[in-house]
């Protein structure tokens, strides 16, 4: 969830673009084989994952690859910097650890909301050069590697994953009725986070804030009284601004109007009030230069002391744990994202296994590995999220993550996340992402971009 890279906006929407078309190729080659073996199959399909498909053949999903290959395990991922690249590099070394005898390339490709990792992804896998397994979301994600995955219902039965992983864990990373991945790591999304002595310079209680009007009046008392920026936002991708539009949805307007709206459902009135507060925030409240700066360099801001309040995942405490002097409960703290009480806003972590896989015995192992404790905790410490195992105990993980671990479990709503593949498809997910490019990235258009995000999500 790295923004290491800058990217325009109109990069981010040509980067959108050729994903989807690499997808759509993968559509039209899925199911014919060619290079080794059969390159198509999910759920439901006839071409199958390696010769017997998903209906009672050969779950293996090898796809004719060689269980004996010598090709190293390649794993691509987009934690580059900031919170991730401290984390990817105590997954590889846990690997390495615990698997010495397997030769493994872990190949980072940075790029904020994994866009740039997308792309190169779907191109990989409509030339047929499939990398062993890839960072991703599960959820409706998946969808769009329909064709392109194979079954790992081995990996998650022989590792006893559906009776230690979160439910939703086992509910979102199966397609078709078989497990196309295995999770690594939980992200929450409804944080707002603050630099304590701004919010104190300012007299702002950040426990006070419990609703966007309470957080829009903290807003203007610290651009009164100070002179920080009351909220630092990274816009050079549009991704931040969807994101952040979800968190103020929910809180303005909760649970059940945010499910409406991803289910095509939506009210007019939840929608557009969600745009008026995220108009009056980005009008008055972000620093001049937001639209040229990525979600590491905003969330800097924060650390060096120039700004009040972020909202990002929780992997924006990932940064801060692997910051020098930048101490939980002292430096910065964190609330729930104001009117989203009770809570949870749902992400996963994951990596996906590709058919026609050129590792497969070596790529189940991995994926084995990565639902195991020792990775879990390995990554997840670092990069700001939690285990999706209920077996791991949180020592490791200092104060931040033991509490958010204790909101998970507390949490009375475990809402998805819209931008990261858990709550609608890849295709409406890109539509959104669209609206906000051409209608809401200054000036602001609530009218049309309230209409844009009403029929995205219901086509």
């Amino acid at each position: 969830m790295d923004d290491n890279e800058r990217m325009s906006r109109r990069t981010y929407v040509t980067l959108a673009g050729l994903t989807s078309a690499g997808m759509a190729g993968l559509a039209g080659c899925s199911g014919g084989g060619g290079g080794g073996g059969d390159s198509g199959g999910d759920g439901g399909g006839s071409s199958g994952d390696g010769g017997g498909g998903d209906s009672g053949g050969d779950s293996s999903g090898d796809g004719g690859g060689s269980g004996g290959s010598s090709a190293p395990l390649e794993v691509l991922h987009g934690w580059t910097g900031g919170d991730g690249a401290r984390a990817a590099e105590a997954l590889s070394s846990a690997f390495s650890e615990a698997y010495p005898d397997i030769s493994a390339e872990f190949n980072p490709i940075g790029g904020g909301g994994n866009e740039n990792l997308d792309a190169v992804v779907a191109n990989r896998l409509q030339s047929g050069d499939p990398p062993s397994s890839f960072a991703n979301w599960p959820g409706k994600n998946l969808q769009r590697y329909e064709g392109a995955l194979g079954t790992v219902d081995d990996v998650w039965s022989e590792n006893n994953f559906s009776e230690v992983m979160v439910q939703e864990a086992v509910d979102l990373h199966q397609l078709g009725g078989s497990f196309r991945a295995v999770p690594l790591g939980s992200h929450r999304l409804n944080c707002l986070f603050y630099n304590t002595s701004v919010v104190e310079e300012a007299g702002v209680d950040p426990d006070s804030l419990d609703s966007v009007e309470a957080l829009l009046e903290a807003l203007d008392t610290v651009s009164t009284e100070t002179d920080k920026i009351p909220m630092t936002q990274a816009m050079s991708g549009t991704w931040t601004i969807t994101q952040l539009w979800a968190a103020v949805m929910l809180g303005a307007n909760g649970y059940q109007a945010y499910m409406d709206f991803i289910e095509g459902n939506g009210s007019e009135d939840a929608v557009r009030t969600a745009f008026e507060h995220l108009a009056t925030i980005h009008e008055n409240y972000i620093s001049e230069d937001a639209s040229s700066i990525g979600l590491t360099e905003s969330n800097q801001n924060i650390i060096n002391g120039n700004a009040a309040f972020i909202h990002q995942g929780n992997w924006a405490a990932g940064a801060y744990r692997n910051a020098e002097d930048f101490t939980y409960n002292e430096d910065w703290g964190f609330k729930t994202f104001p009117g989203t009480e009770g809570m949870y806003t749902l992400h996963f972590d994951s990596f996906l296994y590709p058919s026609n896989n050129p590792t497969p015995e070596k790529a189940k192992t991995y994926l084995g590995f990565v639902g195991s404790p020792e990775a879990q905790i390995a990554f997840n410490q670092y990069k700001g999220s939690i285990p999706t195992r209920t077996d791991v105990s949180m020592e490791q993980f200092g104060p931040y993550l033991q509490e958010t671990a204790e909101d998970f479990a507390n949490a009375e709503q475990r809402p998805p996340t819209l931008q990261h593949g858990l709550a609608v498809t890849r295709e409406k997910m890109t539509a959104l992402n669209e609206v906000i490019s051409s209608e809401f990235t200054g000036p602001y258009n609530v009218d049309a971009a309230t209409q844009g995000f009403l029929d995205a999500v219901s086509n």
